[in-house]
This record gives C-alpha cells, sequence and structure tokens, in this order.
C-alpha cells in the first residue's frame, strides 16, 4: 500500500472518530476538536517524517555526497610509465639507447655495486667487470663509444631484460 493511501485511510479513521465522538459526546466538544486537531498534527508529522525518510534514501544530500569516499582510480606511476618508454625507445633506436637508457642502467648498476660490493664502476672498473659479467659489461662500461649508425636498432628487450637481471643479483 502506497504511502498516500495509507495517510488517505488514516485520516479517513481519525474523522469517523470524530463523527462518532461528536454523535455519542463522551467529553465536552473543545475536547473532543482538540483530541481531532491532535490526531490530525500526529498524521501530519506522520506524512512529513515518511516524506523526508523517502527523499533520504532517494538521493543523498550534496554534503553527504561529498564526504563520500571515491575509489581511487588505479594509476600507474609516472616513474614506472617513463622507465618502460626509455626501454622501448632503447630497443627500438641506438641513438636513444646510448643517451638516455644505458646512462639509467649504468647508474643503477654503480648504485648495486657500491652499495652490496664497495666498488665504484668508474675507478675500479676490472673489479665491476668481474661483477658483471663480460655481456653485462660491454653494454654498460662508462667508456663505450657511441654508435656508429644512430637510427639502427638499440638492444633487443631480451637482452636489456637480461641485463636488468643481472643488476638485480648484484
Amino acid at each position: 500500500m502506497s504511502i498516500r493511501r495509507r495517510l488517505v485511510s488514516m485520516f479517513s479513521v481519525v474523522t469517523l472518530g470524530l463523527v462518532i465522538a461528536l454523535g455519542v459526546r463522551p467529553a465536552s466538544l473543545d475536547r473532543i476538536f482538540s483530541a481531532y486537531a491532535v490526531a490530525l498534527a500526529a498524521l501530519g508529522l506522520l506524512a512529513l517524517t515518511r516524506a523526508a525518510h523517502a527523499a533520504s534514501v532517494r538521493s543523498p544530500s550534496i554534503f553527504e555526497y561529498s564526504l563520500t569516499p571515491r575509489p581511487e582510480a588505479r594509476v600507474r606511476p609516472p616513474e614506472l610509465i617513463r622507465i618502460e618508454r626509455e626501454i622501448t625507445l632503447g630497443a627500438a633506436n641506438a641513438a636513444h639507447l646510448h643517451r638516455r637508457l644505458l646512462p639509467l642502467l649504468r647508474e643503477a648498476a654503480a648504485t648495486r655495486l657500491s652499495a652490496h660490493h664497495q666498488v665504484d664502476l668508474m675507478r675500479r672498473p676490472d673489479a665491476a667487470r668481474s661483477l658483471l659479467g663480460d655481456d653485462a659489461w660491454e653494454a654498460l662500461r662508462p667508456d663505450r663509444p657511441e654508435p656508429l649508425d644512430r637510427n639502427a636498432p638499440g638492444l633487443s628487450l631480451r637482452r636489456i631484460a637480461r641485463l636488468v637481471e643481472t643488476l638485480e643479483r648484484l
């Protein structure tokens, strides 16, 4: 049963009670009409509270909406996106590999060698070469010459992955 029908039926019952009370007159007319006014006021309050409740259930207020926590969008860290771009471009272009990707990997190698083996990549190249291995050393050595063909492909993704694995093992 809808709210309106219930309120109309309750109003009808209260009015019927008024008619019966006026016919029987169990109390003075002032008390009968006062009781009727109180009953109508109670029905009005009931209607208002139900309407307010229905409105709050349907749509939250702007205040409540602003307090509702929003799910955080999953965003990839900008640094990860940058490194992925450097790897992709380093595999595609020898100039980019030489100027951008290899310096990043060389810096990582220098940090790992210094932190775990107390070896400086620039001052002790022989010790660094023995720890890195010939393949990684050839790619990461500080005196690596610039490529003759700048537009040639860089290192393959497999070789870059092997370099990173070598650095992780340090």
